[in-house]
């Protein structure tokens, strides 16, 4: 029977890379199922056990390691020893397994699946190997495959563009209009930027101190302004600390710990969404921000340009550049016709482009394509089964 494996990270706890690791290993279920193939996925650090998880109305089971390197190791030899069809990993830093996996398995077809900053920088040798070993190589945007081809040395043809889409239960929220109490500690009057982000020292290229600072400024011509950070990490009290230093303590807001229907009650809230960072390999942020008719100020970096449209869905600043940011802030305020044409605009680019609707269908145009070549390369032909067979 021709068989599908996954190797995850992690898919339960909330985060982008779990997130779009739910979103592809409901798609592949929904795949395997409809053409009568096993299907198996395993993640290192979900915890110990089987476990059922769902993107929309498409369910999925994954057995969980717990963070036990070795034992998940061993679990995706054992799949291996089934002679699965295609291995797929979620992660560039799997791609060690991918190979073991292809030490006892030979004839597999293996697609390795990037996020973003993770391959910006070359890897150690052993990943980096790895992931020039695989059949095939998905990148979120063209700047992370092009990092890619220069940075990890991935032939570049091997390597594909598949964007992530937005989260299917969102869509049902936005699309549902169903109102939602605001946390209590969202301003109620006044003009908001809105940020969320993972405020973390280790990713303070998300550009929080950027948007504070510029804040500052724009106080200065519109001193009705709130900026709202939801989020929480390590690099919070010295995010607060630099609010407090420029005198704008008053107008900024931490938020943490939202409910999924309380984050989109602060989207549908603001004014405009920001988030100058520098190292985002694609953005959910911006589709999220973008399904609700928002205007959006975005970093001209990474995956951002992907999917904000400068001067049509949003703006786009260079990263760390004050002066840009509030002078991009301020055009959003001063020019509501132009603001709402950008939001309206962005509404539709995330329905025409980066539904979970339209990233099914990309997924598995490429499941198809590749058990064709696993076909192609292994003289052997899959029949189409049934279910239970």
């Amino acid at each position: 029977m021709t068989s599908i494996a996954g190797l995850f990270t992690d898919v339960l706890p909330p985060g982008g890379v779990q997130r779009a690791g739910r979103h592809v290993a409901a798609v592949v279920a929904k795949f395997a199922a409809d053409r009568g193939f096993a299907c198996d996925f395993i993640s290192v650090n979900d915890p110990r056990g089987s476990h059922t998880a769902r993107a929309g109305s498409l369910e999925f089971d994954v057995c969980g390691y717990a963070g036990a390197k070795l034992g998940f190791v061993r679990a995706a030899l054992r799949l291996a020893k089934n002679q699965p069809s295609l291995i797929l990993a979620l992660h560039p830093h799997l791609a060690p397994a991918v190979s073991l996996m292809k030490w006892r398995a030979p004839r597999l077809f293996s697609v390795v699946f990037t996020h973003g900053v993770e391959v910006w920088q070359p890897l150690n040798q052993p990943r980096r190997l790895a992931l020039q070993r695989a059949d095939l190589v998905l990148a979120p945007s063209a700047d992370t495959a092009e990092h890619l081809i220069s940075q990890q040395g991935v032939s570049p043809g091997k390597v594909r563009r598949l964007p992530w889409a937005l989260d299917p239960e969102f869509e049902a929220r936005v699309a549902a209009g169903a109102a939602t109490a605001l946390p209590g500690e969202f301003p109620r009057s006044g003009r908001i930027i809105l940020t969320v982000g993972r405020w973390h020292s280790a990713e303070k290229y998300k550009g929080a101190d950027t948007l504070i600072s510029a804040l500052a400024r724009v106080l200065k011509s519109a001193p009705d302004v709130s900026l709202v950070l939801i989020g929480d990490g390590n690099d919070r009290p010295r995010l607060e600390q630099l609010a407090r230093e420029l005198g704008v303590s008053g107008h900024t807001h931490f938020l943490r710990g939202l409910r999924p229907e309380q984050l989109s009650a602060c989207y549908a809230a603001c004014d405009v969404f920001a988030l100058p960072s520098r190292g985002e390999g694609f953005g959910m942020v911006f589709l999220e921000a973008m399904a609700h008719g928002k205007p959006v100020i975005g970093g001209a970096h990474g995956g951002i340009p992907d999917i904000v449209e400068d001067g049509k869905t949003g703006l786009l600043v260079p990263h760390g550049q004050i002066e840009r940011l509030a002078e991009a802030v301020e055009f959003i305020f001063t020019d509501s016709p132009r603001a709402n044409a950008m939001g309206m605009a962005g509404r539709e680019r995330v329905a025409t482009h980066f539904s979970f609707a339209q990233f099914q269908t990309h997924l598995t145009e490429i499941l198809s394509e590749v058990l064709t070549r696993a076909q192609t390369r292994n003289g052997a032909r899959f029949h189409r089964q049934a279910p239970g067979v």
